[in-house]
């Protein structure tokens, strides 16, 4: 017997972890994902969050753009945090996505700014 999978191809299980990421959400992600659930609204970008993509979920994604944007903390700074990091951009990559990644320090200290280049990014500014 295979795997269960959803209609869209996606691990059931991985929707199910999707879920639960997204109701257990950090500080930085919920401030991050007040921002950008706005796109809609006011530039008809609809940014999802905690979305399976592959074997991942990437925290949030803009499929129409296919970008995906990363919120690290202090663990991605490591060298094997790095070195997981530079594996998953490449495989993500391989299924034609960009990653763009937000330091949560960075976050932080100028979300306007992290805010501002991710529209730059978007081409919607």
């Amino acid at each position: 017997m295979g795997v269960a999978m959803s209609p869209t191809r996606v691990e059931r299980s991985a929707i199910k972890r999707a879920r639960s990421l997204r109701r257990d959400m950090t500080e930085g992600e919920s401030r991050l994902w007040s921002e950008l659930k706005q796109f809609r609204g006011n530039y008809s970008v609809h940014v999802r969050r905690q979305a399976p993509i592959g074997p991942y979920i990437v925290d949030f994604v803009v499929q129409s753009h296919r970008l995906v944007i990363e919120l690290d903390g202090e663990h991605h700074a490591t060298a094997v945090g790095m070195a997981r990091d530079a594996l998953r951009d490449a495989k993500l990559a391989d299924l034609g996505y960009r990653v763009h990644r937000i330091n949560t320090g960075e976050l932080d200290e100028n979300l306007d700014g992290c805010i501002e280049t991710l529209l730059r990014e978007l081409g919607v500014t």
